[in-house]
């Protein structure tokens, strides 16, 4: 188990990673472009659909097409993950339940957190499945507690959560901004998002474990090949990422909150120091790595991210969207399109399950939104 860690060369060992094009202490290219602000591209209306035949007139692509609501009045879905049969796991943020929801729709209770303090934006947030799951029977999974946000671990026997164990801890929690979304890697490896908390500065504070995506083991501790070895960050100058996605050449992408101006989807780099607070949107500099997109915040609000039939789906809070996102073979994201505008208000989590679909949940439960009796959901979408 790990808590809060010293990272004390933490400082100098990102801020060679993140140096100008040509440094040969560079742990990787650098391959993100800059994004230029004034033009990024938003969706016409008739870029806009709610679903039907995913071919248009001559075959172009028209977008998504809803299945079926799969679940209904659940209470503030949060994470999604599926496990080995095709069935998944959602978490709930505010009753801290761990749910299991079969390809039917059939809901089951598997357990809870009962350390679970939901305020604000905190409480039970994300879920990943054990990459050895058919082994281990093990779901990893995020929380907001009294004092902190941490990672917590718990065997599932049958369709019985265990008693959850500590994986990283320290993490700091806040009213807003909690980060939360976890997922393992191609490279087997954990990647925790957090939040600054409402406090900007942590996020550029390498002793602070707030603003960052982490990159952890199982156990908890710095994965090796992190940018310090005695740390878990990979990138910072983060101010909430809630969505990872990894497309089909290994690449790992983040839906992340803007404050007042510009939301983003960054191309995430080891080491990458991604701006917040100095920078919102794009800086154009050499210091920060510019995000591949930019939306205005009422547009979006991104919060899950999904890689499936070749794109990016990016789920939009206030923009009540699921966007569309295209990503070229050399790591270059383009031509965003807005799908579902308005149809289920605001949208949470995207994932794509083993059969190649998309599920979908809703968020109106959380305070923020206007529920219908059907909320929350679980939908079901063909790319």
């Amino acid at each position: 188990m790990r808590s809060r860690l010293a990272l004390t060369s933490l400082a100098v060992v990102l801020g060679a990673a993140t140096g100008c094009a040509g440094n040969e202490q560079q742990p990787i290219p650098r391959v993100t472009q800059p994004t230029d602000l004034p033009s990024q591209p938003t969706a016409s209306p008739d870029d806009e659909s709610t679903g039907g035949s995913s071919q248009g007139p001559g075959g172009a692509q028209r977008g998504p097409r809803v299945v079926r609501t799969l679940v209904d009045q659940l209470e503030v879905p949060w994470g999604l993950a599926f496990l080995p049969d095709g069935s998944a796991v959602v978490t709930e943020r505010i009753s801290g339940r761990v749910l299991g929801v079969d390809a039917d729709g059939a809901v089951s209770r598997l357990g809870g957190v009962a350390a679970t303090v939901p305020e604000g934006e905190a409480g039970l947030l994300g879920v990943a499945v054990s990459p050895d799951f058919d082994r281990d029977r093990t779901l990893f999974l995020y929380v907001t507690t009294g004092t902190d946000n941490r990672v917590v671990r718990a065997r599932l026997d049958g369709t019985t959560l265990g008693e959850p164990q500590v994986v990283l801890q320290g993490i700091p929690r806040g009213f807003i901004h909690d980060g939360g979304r976890i997922a393992f890697g191609p490279d087997g490896f954990l990647y925790v998002t957090t939040g600054e908390t409402g406090d900007p500065a942590l996020a550029q504070d390498p002793d602070s474990l707030a603003g960052k995506i982490l990159r952890i083991t199982a156990d908890g501790d710095p994965a090796p090949g992190n940018p310090d070895p005695g740390s878990p960050v990979w990138s910072l100058g983060h101010r909430n990422v809630q969505g990872l996605a990894w497309d089909d050449e290994g690449r790992l992408w983040a839906s992340e909150f803007g404050d007042s101006e510009w939301d983003e989807l960054n191309l995430v780099e080891k080491g990458g120091n991604y701006g917040w607070p100095e920078v919102e949107g794009a800086g154009g500099g050499r210091r920060f790595i510019d995000p591949q997109l930019v939306w205005p915040v009422e547009e979006a609000s991104p919060s899950g991210l999904a890689y499936a039939d070749g794109r990016l789906w990016m789920a939009g809070l206030r923009g009540q969207r699921l966007w569309r996102i295209d990503v070229s073979a050399d790591g270059t994201a383009s031509a965003p399109k807005a799908f579902l505008t308005g149809d289920y208000g605001r949208l949470r989590t995207v994932v794509a399950a083993p059969d190649g679909r998309l599920w979908l949940t809703t968020s109106n439960r959380d305070g923020r939104g206007q529920p219908t009796p059907a909320d929350d959901r679980v939908v079901v979408l063909r790319p």
